[in-house]
């Protein structure tokens, strides 16, 4: 944590999720969950990895499995056809079953992807949600969501939309602010795996200076309230402590306190040595939205002054995929940017 900000520890509403409902989605009975938040931010937590141990592999490989399939929306869609992205997961699968080789390799398309949304999918151009552009949300992402908002006080949210970032060791995130949804008075959740990240939380100001923290695997944020419109970033992807994450250590063996009505299936070995060789070098980030508030419906076309606010601040919403594509405008290089 840089600056002298006060890190301080949050209640969190154990009423509102029995120890059933958070098992069947792979949490810890909230009693046992660690939440910080920090003074002078509120609205802003942190939930220090709440999974039972071994369920993390099941989220993870959902991430690069099956929420990258159709109808669902990738970065690789952007210059692909949709056959040639209807199995991603598949069609990288031989590559990454195997040991690397040592010799310098195609990359995969699991190793292209950039960012998949669910739900109402995110335009990256108008920066804009609309009504007619629109999926059905994974279930079982939904459950968990749902659980994590309402033992953090927001019970009835409804996950609609996910942008799901895929981080490179190389890859970073600018600085943005979260507004798209016409609802702010619901959290934004955001869930981290794999390689630990430094994340900037600002102000509401872009130029406020930002409070570094540590994201590592696991663990969950929470934006809500004053805090849900600050600017933040990602700057860096950097190693674990100790060079090996909880995710590694736990593998695919799920604890004994899941039940048989869980959502949170067993990850087959095969899939796991796939999932384990992509996550050694890389950070995959759920996050979810709620997008409408009760009553709430889509105008019949962006304002015009949302456009401009978006517009002023200059990288709302990047991706690492949107990052190298600047860097490359820009002249610079970077070792994906012809891959994106």
């Amino acid at each position: 944590m840089s600056r002298d900000i006060s890190v301080v520890p949050v209640k969190l509403n154990l009423a509102n999720v029995t120890d059933e409902e958070a098992a069947r989605v792979g949490l810890q009975p909230v009693r046992d969950w660690r939440a910080f938040g920090l003074q002078g931010y509120p609205g802003f937590l942190v939930i220090s990895n709440p999974f039972l141990s071994g369920s993390q592999s099941f989220w993870v490989r959902q991430c690069l499995k099956t929420y990258p399939q159709k109808p669902n929306i990738c970065n690789l869609d952007m210059h692909m056809s949709p056959s040639d992205t209807q199995d991603i997961w598949g069609k990288s699968l031989q590559s990454l079953s195997h040991p690397p080789s040592g010799r310098k390799e195609p990359k995969t398309l699991l190793e292209k992807l950039r960012w998949v949304t669910l739900g109402y999918h995110y335009n990256w151009e108008t920066k804009t949600y609309s009504a007619n552009h629109h999926t059905a949300f994974p279930a079982d992402l939904h459950l968990l969501s749902l659980k994590i908002s309402a033992a953090c006080g927001f019970p009835g949210f409804q996950a609609e939309a996910g942008i799901l970032n895929y981080y490179r060791s190389d890859s970073s995130l600018g600085i943005h602010v979260d507004e798209s949804e016409l609802d702010h008075s619901r959290p934004l959740l955001s869930l981290s795996f794999g390689q630990s990240a430094i994340f900037l939380l600002g102000g509401t100001q872009r130029q406020d200076p930002p409070v570094a923290m540590y994201m590592h695997s696991g663990d969950v944020m929470v934006m809500s309230g004053h805090s849900r419109l600050l600017y933040h970033a990602v700057p860096r992807i950097v190693p674990p402590p100790g060079g090996q994450s909880m995710l590694d250590k736990e593998g695919c063996s799920l604890s004994p306190s899941l039940h048989n009505n869980t959502v949170v299936e067993q990850v087959s070995e095969p899939d796991w040595t796939v999932c384990s060789r992509y996550i050694q070098s890389s950070r995959v980030n759920v996050t979810v939205r709620q997008v409408l508030g009760p009553g709430q419906c889509f105008p019949d076309s962006p304002s015009l002054s949302k456009r401009t606010n978006v517009e002023e601040t200059d990288s709302y919403h990047d991706t690492p995929d949107r990052e190298d594509m600047k860097r490359k405008r820009s002249g610079s290089t970077h070792s994906d940017s012809e891959q994106t």
